[in-house]
């Protein structure tokens, strides 16, 4: 059997406990196991273990007693048992343990009523593989066709394990956690989430699609956002001489997942590839913006421009105090005027300091009017070199 290859991720641990969330198969407890080689792991899958907690809920803090301050501990798959952070919170505060708690969802924490250990521990997210992590190795194509989870993108079959992936969130994240109580109808939205991937989010056209009251979209929407599926993207309500839109954008985090839910794994088509490259942007600017990150794109906010008349947009407005870089992506080899039309009307908005296009050539250039045309290497080199 040949063995996988490992990829160094680019997330770098606190120095104090912390809670590591993301999409399930996103290659969390292998990041683990990388930076906390031979520290206790306590991984809640482990049925025996599930049980014999269950059982005895004061036997994980006995466990706990063995080890000495400022050890580290993880606590993998932490969502299946919110009570055992009552005994975390314990033994940070008493016995000066750090832990590395480990889970694909905070909803189920939420809704024990925790508090999440009241700031005692940070949060940090991981996304599916980065170029800054894929090196040598990354393909646009190949990630706009079937994404990057690690769970994915070493297989040779990624059409195969993309469509069980989806069938896996549905039983292990969904059903087995008892998210929602309607699971027809919550397969039967996610596809039709999946169509307004990159769109601005009609809550009330989503909910007559899928067959589910409005209220039921709200809450569907809220587990696509804890479990890390999916994200929404708010437009900016800055003082501009128009009004702009207060509706939010929802993007999906993995280009592969997104078309697995709609069962679609053939090349994308050209207008597919749109939302797809994106959306992909969306994600690398949200993941690269994490604390954590080591790549530096902290920002302040992050949000869409459009205003409600005049049929421009900007996909993407970076905040970092009162100054805005502002994004546009286009899935194009070659640029036309129009184009640009977003990012010239966007300099009614003070303090922009940069305006970028996204696009699919093979050489950057600069229109007369200050605008930056970057291929997609070029902006990711950008934002490693923390030009951006």
């Amino acid at each position: 059997m040949v063995s996988k290859k490992t990829y160094s991720r680019l997330l770098r641990p606190p120095e104090r406990s912390f809670f590591l969330f993301g999409m399930r198969g996103v290659g969390k407890s292998t990041w683990a196991k990388q930076c906390f080689s031979g520290s206790p792991t306590f991984d809640l899958l482990d049925e025996g273990l599930f049980q014999g907690y269950l059982r005895d809920p004061r036997l994980f803090g006995r466990e706990l007693l063995q080890f000495q301050p400022g050890q580290w501990v993880v606590v993998d798959e932490v969502q299946r048992m919110p009570t055992l952070l009552n005994e975390v919170h314990r033994f940070i505060e008493g016995h000066g343990l750090r832990f590395v708690l480990l889970g694909s969802s905070a909803r189920k924490l939420k809704q024990a009523g925790t508090n999440l250990l009241a700031g005692r521990a940070l949060r940090r997210i991981m996304f599916p593989l980065l170029p800054g992590e894929l090196g040598q190795d990354f393909d646009l194509d190949e990630v706009l066709r079937f994404g990057s989870l690690p769970i994915i993108w070493q297989e040779d079959a990624k059409q195969e394990v993309l469509d069980a992936y989806v069938q896996m969130y549905l039983k292990q994240e969904i059903q087995a956690e008892a998210l929602v109580r309607n699971l027809p109808g919550f397969s039967r939205f996610l596809p039709v989430a999946a169509l307004f991937h990159g769109q601005v989010l009609n809550v009330t056209g989503l909910a007559r699609d899928a067959g589910v009251a409005r209220t039921t979209v709200t809450g569907y929407l809220d587990i696509l956002a804890d479990t890390h599926l999916a994200w929404l993207l708010p437009a900016y309500e800055g003082r501009l001489r128009v009004k702009e839109r207060k509706h939010p954008k929802l993007y999906w985090v993995d280009p592969g997942v997104v078309r697995a839910v709609k069962r679609e794994f053939h090349p994308p088509s050209e207008l597919e590839r749109g939302p797809l490259l994106e959306g992909w942007v969306a994600t690398v600017l949200k993941a690269y913006g994490e604390p954590g990150c080591g790549v530096g794109l902290q920002h302040d906010g992050l949000f869409y421009w459009a205003p409600a008349q005049g049929g421009t947009e900007v996909d993407f407005l970076v905040q970092r105090g009162k100054e805005f870089l502002a994004i546009e992506v286009k899935a194009k080899e070659t640029l036309s005027p129009r184009d640009f039309k977003g990012l010239q009307t966007i300099v009614e908005l003070d303090a922009v300091r940069r305006r970028i296009m996204v696009f699919l050539g093979q050489r950057p250039f600069k229109t007369e009017d200050g605008i930056e045309a970057l291929p997609v290497q070029e902006f990711l080199g950008e934002i490693e070199a923390q030009r951006i």
